[in-house]
């Protein structure tokens, strides 16, 4: 439906410019394809989070598979005004400087263009303030005319604290105050949100924007509003932004103790902890009671070597089925050795696409992302959480706070007997890496040469049997009816699958997985 009725605040020729341009967006865009691109916009005053959101919500794209690009316009008006001077340039009688940011906002949209239509983008992010109807109108204009899609975001905050903090913590560092005192800075940032003040125009779900897919986020997550969600990509969105806080936070993740296979060096199987990891699990203790951390969440997976680390710690654990080690199918319980003998071709078409390989009646570091994204929300909702796990999936949550790619997330180190320290900043995550001096097998294979010279075009990436072997029989998870009858019978009706009963001694009859 064209929004024909919708009010507008005047009826200016500035106004009905804006209407033109809304309705020609409506009328021409129509059916959109399901996988069409979009265009995300950031909405609202300075000093509201929306880099902050950008950036983050950029990160967990990328990390879900979904390529995403941020396009600051802030960054391109540094890059036009080498010399920033002063809040006059925000001024909206300043039509000379008015131009400049105008011209920058155009550059800005011809990147997203290319990125979008030529390098592979999926999903664009328009960073800017794009507080008037006049400019969420030309963004409309643009997108309806390359076939984009377009959801907005707009970061609603009143409170005086909240903003201070921001500009403090954030604002005060950028380039433009880089020679200016803090208090100068302060006072030149706040007389710039207010010269966006008098224009400022948030989108009206209930009227005027009653048409546009659309999320007000409202006082740093404590309300929000949400407008047409139209596809599955934007819900994700919403899903997302309705799951993060700013709150102080450290995250803690190390994997499990050195267990029995990893002294054979198997990559399958449910050992328990050799005689060293059983040394490591008394040294965490120690090392979580020395950090003093207040409500601190212990999670691990359900198998047997990252619930013994925990029993040492004594505290709660909860324990997760997602945080089980990534699942090599046929390979389980085989040294790579025993891999490269018996499967060939599995062990060279892993080595050549890491990421993508998925084993015969197994799981690749791909599937593993998909599996850990419950993980990921939950400990964006969470304060502090110390997660013992496994290589691969403690690489596969490393990889989303730290922004690597999908490239290099299979060769992230992360050795046994070391515990990292994430701690949320601004726009990203600071790691500290902690080693708790308890001697423990090297786990880690380094990229092989000719993986470097990139995938072999005969692999099937994404399909569940690569192209070159044939799938063989799994083993089987549980080994008789009988066992079956006794891990059923212990698993009481009421007890959800994702926290199961079983003591830390007991075989869980989930296979360690390679990594």
């Amino acid at each position: 439906m064209e929004p024909s009725t919708m009010h507008l605040c005047s009826g200016s020729w500035l106004s009905k410019l804006t209407r033109g341009m809304y309705k020609r967006y409506y009328r021409a865009c129509g059916p959109q394809l399901a996988n069409s691109p979009t265009v995300i916009v950031m909405v609202g005053l300075p000093a509201r989070g929306k880099t902050y959101i950008s950036k983050k919500l950029t990160r967990y794209l990328n990390w879900i598979g979904v390529p995403t690009k941020v396009f600051n316009v802030g960054e391109y008006r540094r890059e036009a005004v080498k010399h920033y001077s002063s809040y006059d340039f925000f001024r909206p009688d300043n039509e000379e400087a008015m131009k400049v940011r105008k011209q920058c906002a155009m550059a800005a949209l011809r990147d997203v263009k290319q990125y979008l239509t030529e390098e592979a983008g999926q999903i664009a992010v328009f960073d800017a303030t794009n507080t008037t109807r006049e400019r969420r109108g030309m963004i409309l204009n643009f997108a309806k005319e390359n076939g984009f899609k377009v959801f907005f975001i707009e970061s609603v905050c009143n409170d005086p604290t909240v903003v201070a903090t921001n500009v403090m913590e954030v604002k005060l560092s950028s380039p433009d105050y880089r020679d200016c005192n803090s208090t100068d800075a302060m006072e030149d940032f706040m007389k710039r949100i207010n010269c966006y003040q008098a224009s400022y125009q948030p989108l009206d779900p209930d009227d005027y924007d009653r048409e546009l897919s659309l999320i007000k986020v409202i006082d740093v997550g404590r309300r929000f509003l949400v407008n047409r969600v139209q596809d599955h990509i934007q819900s994700r969105i919403v899903y997302y932004l309705m799951n993060i806080h700013v709150q102080p936070r450290t995250i803690y993740l190390c994997r499990h103790g050195e267990s029995e296979f990893n002294l054979m060096g198997k990559i399958g199987g449910d050992s328990g902890l050799s005689n060293r990891g059983k040394k490591f699990a008394l040294a965490l203790n120690k090392f979580v009671e020395e950090q003093n951390l207040k409500d601190l969440k212990v999670w691990t997976s359900q198998l047997k070597r990252t619930i013994q680390t925990a029993e040492a710690l004594q505290l709660p654990y909860e324990q997760w089925k997602a945080l089980n080690e990534i699942d090599a199918g046929v390979c389980e319980e085989m040294t790579y050795e025993e891999i490269r003998e018996q499967h060939p071709e599995e062990f060279a078409l892993r080595d050549q696409d890491k990421y993508y390989y998925r084993y015969p009646s197994g799981e690749s570091y791909q599937d593993l992302v998909q599996r850990l994204e419950p993980v990921i929300m939950e400990l964006e909702r969470q304060e502090n959480v110390l997660v013992i796990c496994h290589q691969a999936v403690m690489r596969c949550l490393l990889a989303y706070f730290l922004d690597k790619s999908a490239d290099e997330m299979p060769y992230l180190k992360c050795p046994l007997h070391t515990v990292l320290k994430l701690t949320p900043v601004a726009y990203g995550c600071r790691v500290e890496s902690i080693s708790l001096n308890i001697e423990a097998v090297n786990t880690h294979r380094d990229r092989p040469e000719e993986a470097k010279k990139g995938p072999n075009p005969l692999m099937r990436r994404n399909s569940v049997t690569p192209l070159a072997s044939p799938e063989p029989t799994k083993k089987p998870r549980i080994n008789s009816f009988e066992e079956h009858v006794a891990v059923s019978s212990a698993l009481p009706g009421c007890v959800p699958q994702e926290v199961p009963t079983q003591m830390p001694g007991q075989n869980m009859n989930n296979s360690q997985k390679p990594s």
